[in-house]
């Protein structure tokens, strides 16, 4: 038996931010600036009572509204969020309702970030393979953007919100093949909301800056971008060689790349860094911005409709935990 991901949709909130705005909020950057830096020329932002979960359900509905009959089919959900409704119960269990899923089937959370995708195919797959399920519906959903500091003009720039649903099945356009799956949690603190959680429930309203200039509030995203670009550079790159080496192929043999879209700079940086044909690379972030754990399907739909799924399609996320991820799809 193998798995597949036999379908992908995604959902954008209406609301957006753009450069524009942003430069009127910041003067010393202007739209073209931030642009240049991160390749993004707006975000989508989530709705004061549009919670992740919400965007997780239209997702979903846009799944079934194109593949009829597959609603009744799904016997597991899979939530992949940092930003779930409540602290109990599970987001994944209210979906289940909401959605109109059959009480036999399985659902839960997992709190992941930027490498959410790969994890979640991959236990997917797993349920699949083992038997336990036939379909399961991988929801990925983040409003990181609700997190960010109003002066934080760095991450404003780079998050938006976002959800995707794919279904991993028995039959599909794309078998998932093998994985490399990693973490290192000794860089916990270099992307985090440290409050508001069990360590510290609390808000604190504290503010501190390091000595490279890197602001960080309590009770907001807080990401130190030099030590997440040193953990990227290093990370992936060995990440890609070792899951070439599982599934005995060269680098040449994968036929397109879609990377974690990070921000422009870094994922240009990675692909000079492993040699990579540009023609090879796909990059979807102009317009949706770094939506985490939903770049990566987000661009896998933008990459079928320009008909650029073909051969082999190496996947690799990258990110909070820190924790990394990848895979191969195969047409």
């Amino acid at each position: 038996m193998k798995a597949y991901i036999k379908a992908i949709e995604y959902y954008l909130p209406e609301k957006v931010l753009t450069n524009a705005e942003i430069a009127e909020r910041f003067p010393e950057w202007s739209a073209e600036k931030v642009a240049s830096k991160v390749g993004i020329t707006e975000r989508h932002i989530s709705g004061d009572n549009e919670t992740a979960a919400d965007m997780a359900f239209q997702a979903a509905e846009k799944l079934f509204k194109a593949n009829e009959g597959v609603r009744e089919q799904v016997d597991f959900l899979l939530l992949c969020s940092q930003s779930v409704d409540y602290k109990l119960p599970s987001s994944s269990c209210i979906l289940q309702n909401r959605l109109g899923l059959k009480t036999s089937c399985g659902a839960f959370d997992f709190n992941l970030g930027c490498s959410g995708y790969e994890y979640g195919l991959a236990v997917a797959k797993g349920l699949v393979l083992s038997g336990i399920a036939k379909n399961v519906l991988l929801l990925t959903a983040e409003s990181y953007t609700k997190y960010i500091h109003p002066e934080d003009k760095g991450n404003m720039t780079i998050f938006g919100d976002a959800a995707a649903a794919s279904l991993i099945s028995t039959e599909g356009f794309a078998e998932i093949g093998e994985f490399v799956l990693g973490t290192d949690g000794s860089g916990a603190e270099n992307l985090i909301v440290k409050t508001k959680g069990a360590r510290i429930p609390n808000v604190t309203g504290n503010k501190t800056e390091d000595e490279n200039g890197n602001v960080q509030w309590d009770d907001y995203l807080f990401m130190d971008g030099k030590s997440i670009f040193d953990f990227t550079s290093e990370a992936v790159p060995a990440m890609t060689e070792e899951l070439l080496k599982k599934e005995n192929l060269k680098q040449d043999d994968i036929d397109l790349w879609v990377f974690h879209q990070a921000n422009k700079y870094m994922i240009n940086y990675l692909r000079k860094l492993m040699c990579i044909d540009k023609d090879k690379f796909f990059v979807f972030m102009d317009k949706v911005g770094n939506t985490v754990s939903s770049t990566i399907p987000i661009a896998l739909v933008e990459a079928k409709k320009e008909g650029r799924l073909h051969g082999n399609v190496l996947l690799a996320g990258f990110g909070v935990g820190l924790s990394w991820g990848a895979t191969i799809l195969k047409m």
